[in-house]
């Protein structure tokens, strides 16, 4: 009853901001992603009659609190769902900033959905494991499936129709994505906590949600095309909807530090020289900068060269979340 799985973070090119359902993490409205290759969740989940209760070891710290009864509570969805009542063991390891900004509840989630199925053997498609995955994180739906993804959000009440799926996949675009990392340290505001006040208190949250399911079809369109510079531009665009209306929230909800501004700009100086680049950031402070594989080099050169920028990682296109074999192989979900 033991099982590891590997999952990667997404980066939502239209962004995900607001709940239909908080309980059961049913989004407002749906979201176009990437899967990202190069930053890794690995999980293992054990389950064994004999634990007194459910362990949960982030790297080599045990976890306790709200966030170990985070866990605790997405495992009792699934060990309700194999019928058993096993407290379980949970290892996982992320090899990047968790709870910055950096969707590491994406591929967590993802990771942990996978693993604790597989090692209670439940019967479950990748359809099934976006759904199970959507309950610990929203985002995390995405991460089960690689390249770009969409988010369906759904109509029914009981979620079942919210999953995501595969539009293109991983090999589809050579494209490169820049993680700048501004701050370190994790945000001050959980995902779910300041979508809840957005939706309460913010008057641009209803254009906001309005909005998406134009750009949506127009970024589906621009990645089938390879054309990157409508993509760019929905994704842009959709970023800063969400931030505005994020900040427009009483009180306001800044994510964004002086470095998060001046990337912006930057970025901007850069597509003025005539590189092709986009920005895109998550309900974070640190940029997502996306180049195409081309311009790889001279991109991340003129990023080092800002003043005040530290850590930069780099990711591209990548896969859906996978199972790890005795042999220490990976396969397919």
């Amino acid at each position: 009853m033991k099982a590891t799985a590997v999952a990667h973070p997404n980066i939502a090119l239209v962004k995900y901001w607001g709940k239909r359902n908080v309980a059961l993490n049913l989004p407002a409205a749906g979201s176009f992603s990437l899967t990202l290759a190069g930053l890794t969740t690995r999980t293992t989940v054990k389950f064994d009659k004999g634990f007194e209760s459910d362990m949960v070891m982030m790297g080599e710290r045990a976890v306790g609190g709200p966030k170990r009864d985070r866990v605790s509570r997405f495992l009792d969805r699934v060990r309700a769902a194999a019928g058993i009542q096993h407290r379980a063991t949970v290892y996982t390891h992320n090899d990047f900033p968790t709870a910055a900004g950096v969707a590491s509840s994406a591929s967590g989630f993802a990771a942990l959905a996978a693993a604790a199925s597989r090692a209670l053997n439940l019967d479950m498609d990748t359809q099934g494991l976006s759904v199970l995955a959507r309950l610990g994180s929203g985002s995390a739906a995405r991460s089960v499936y690689g390249g770009f993804v969409e988010m369906l959000p759904g109509k029914r009440q009981d979620g079942s129709d919210a999953h995501a799926v595969q539009v293109l996949p991983e090999d589809h675009w050579d494209l490169v994505c820049f993680v700048v990392l501004t701050t370190t340290g994790e945000k001050p505001m959980g995902s779910t906590e300041a979508m809840t006040s957005t939706a309460q208190t913010s008057p641009y949250y209803n254009a906001w949600v309005d909005s998406v399911p134009r750009d949506i079809g127009k970024a589906k369109m621009a990645a089938m095309k390879r054309d990157f510079r409508a993509l760019g531009e929905v994704a842009e665009h959709s970023c800063l909807k969400f931030h505005a209306s994020a900040i427009a929230s009483d009180p306001g909800i800044l994510y964004w530090r002086g470095l998060t501004v001046e990337l912006i700009h930057h970025v901007r100086r850069l597509r003025e020289t005539g590189i092709d680049v986009f920005f895109t950031i998550d309900a974070g402070p640190h940029v997502k900068v996306f180049c195409q594989a081309p311009s790889r080099s001279a991109v991340r050169a003129m990023l080092q060269g800002l003043e005040g920028v530290g850590q930069i990682l780099e990711a591209r296109p990548g896969p859906g979340v996978q199972i790890e074999r005795p042999d220490g192989s990976l396969e397919p979900y």
